[in-house]
């Protein structure tokens, strides 16, 4: 299995994880605070919604992303100078009824959503797609 990479742009210096290890939701904390432009608040504004959808979801930082999960990845909040990325690790399983997904559209697994400065994301169809990659993650999930 290959092991994934994420190319990030940074604005500034991206949040260091410190000997002992913070908390992925401070480091999360850090990145949306570094990014004192739009990015931050756009970062700032899915995760409040992420967590609205899915109150159980766990906040987890690798590959120096923010990123969501539910009994497995949900999906990576990715920052970039013109971007953010929202990639659903496996988004071309959810019915998409809005058309959120907006970019990765070519690949048999992934899809994601890029969102520019001014954009709106449509509420309520972002909480059903991240509560849709949650059910999917748990069907897929084995119980004992």
């Amino acid at each position: 299995m290959k092991k994934a990479t994420t190319i990030m742009t940074k604005s500034r210096s991206a949040p260091k994880e410190q000997e002992g290890g913070d908390a992925p939701s401070q480091l999360i904390d850090a990145r949306i605070s570094e990014l004192d432009d739009w990015r931050g608040k756009t970062l700032a504004h899915v995760r409040a919604l992420i967590k609205q959808a899915d109150p159980e979801v766990v906040e987890e930082w690798k590959w120096r992303v923010p990123v969501w999960s539910h009994d497995g990845l949900i999906c990576t909040g990715e920052t970039y100078k013109k971007a953010v990325k929202l990639t659903f690790a496996r988004g071309a399983s959810i019915q998409d009824p809005s058309g959120l997904f907006n970019s990765s559209l070519e690949g048999n697994t992934r899809r994601a959503i890029d969102l520019h400065e001014g954009d709106e994301i449509d509420e309520p169809a972002f909480k059903t797609l991240i509560r849709a990659a949650a059910a999917l993650n748990s069907a897929g999930k084995v119980r004992r």
